[in-house]
């Protein structure tokens, strides 16, 4: 069988050894003679497999001491209430920087449980950058300010993060965790959906400093930051099979050589997509600020709505998968998140290259 070259946005795409690794052991985990999706997450084979993920991730970003790594379910998006729930105090309000739609939509849902701000924003400039630092003025009663580390929809990212002194900083790295090098002591809390660098989707994770986690009985219990913690993020059934995957691919991982080493490649796949789009003459625009550009998600328009169905038409025969762009904003998208090879971003640029030919070949013969 030959593998698609997998540009999806997420669910996106795993590395291979890993699946073959998955693949292996798919009937008989830890010499259980069982399915991992089999074992009783009270087991002794599972609590392996489950604190094996905890410590892979606290050595893979350097966590310290004083943060807790939770593995929970419903998404980024539950973390966008989550949060407010337990960190969120009357008389506090929490800063937002808008920079694309998930930015908008963690915003709604702190709205919901009280007071916000946006303190820095560039959706008047359709996303196309991040805010400088300089620009962002914290409020005295913050409680915390949240970003996007990594915007899927727009294709930026943050170069640098705010300092913000004794307002924990909150991100929502989904799409760009374990891609490079970060000091986890500048957050209050790191919060990421697997389904893009990390494992399937079904599990999130959660880095959060201890002193945030307080025990609110007003919280519901599966809700309640307090609460999973000590039960070690096994209050209730967790997802197995997600847990397992991610413990796989934090292996992988530090077989790359660890995130120094993976942010090392994510900067070269980057740019042989970038170059093609640079080199194209206007051909291919970028959406985002060159400042600003992430190396996880490069999203680009053709010249007409036409070009751009022929792209994506003729991208498809080839082989390449995902790259339409995202349906709020059109256009096309490839997201290289750590589990795509080199080798397929530089088939992309190539095909890039040969389609900008072959397309203004055909449009002067039309003439």
């Amino acid at each position: 069988m030959k593998r698609a070259r997998n540009f999806n946005a997420g669910p996106a795409a795993l590395p291979l050894e890993v699946l073959q690794r998955a693949q292996n052991e798919w009937l008989n985990i830890e010499d259980s003679g069982m399915s991992v999706m089999e074992l009783s997450h009270r087991s002794a084979e599972f609590e392996k497999i489950h604190n094996h993920a905890i410590q892979s991730l606290k050595d893979l970003l350097e966590i310290p001491e004083n943060y807790e790594v939770l593995l929970l379910q419903g998404g980024a998006s539950l973390q966008f209430s989550m949060i407010p729930m337990n960190i969120l105090n009357e008389g506090q309000r929490a800063d937002f920087v808008l920079t694309g739609s998930w930015s908008e939509k963690a915003l709604k849902e702190a709205k919901k449980v009280g007071n916000t701000a946006v303190v820095a924003s560039s959706k008047d400039e359709k996303y196309t950058f991040i805010p400088k630092l300089e620009d962002i003025k914290l409020n005295e009663d913050a409680a915390y300010l949240h970003i996007t580390s990594n915007n899927t929809i727009y294709g930026t990212q943050w170069k640098h993060f705010p300092e913000t002194g004794n307002v924990p900083l909150v991100a929502d790295m989904s799409s760009d965790i374990l891609s490079k090098k970060i000091d986890v002591s500048k957050f209050g809390i790191i919060y990421a959906g697997a389904q893009k660098n990390l494992g399937p989707s079904g599990i999130t994770v959660v880095i959060i400093r201890k002193d945030l986690i307080t025990n609110n009985e007003n919280i519901p219990s599966m809700l309640n930051y307090s609460i999973h913690s000590k039960n070690n993020s096994l209050y209730n059934t967790p997802p197995t099979l997600a847990i397992y995957l991610l413990s796989l691919v934090l292996d992988w991982a530090k077989e790359q050589g660890g995130v120094e080493k993976i942010a090392e490649v994510n900067g070269e796949k980057a740019k042989v997509i970038y170059d093609a789009i640079d080199n194209s003459n206007g051909f291919y625009k970028g959406h985002a600020l060159p400042d600003s550009r992430s190396h996880m998600n490069v999203t680009f328009t053709l010249p007409t709505e036409e070009a751009e169905k022929q792209f994506l038409k003729e991208a498809k025969q080839a082989g390449f998968v995902g790259l339409n762009g995202h349906r709020s904003i059109g256009g096309c998208r490839a997201s290289i998140y750590n589990a795509v090879p080199l080798s397929h971003c530089q088939d992309l640029a190539d095909f890039m290259k040969t389609f900008q030919e072959s397309f203004k070949a055909t449009e002067a013969q039309a003439l």
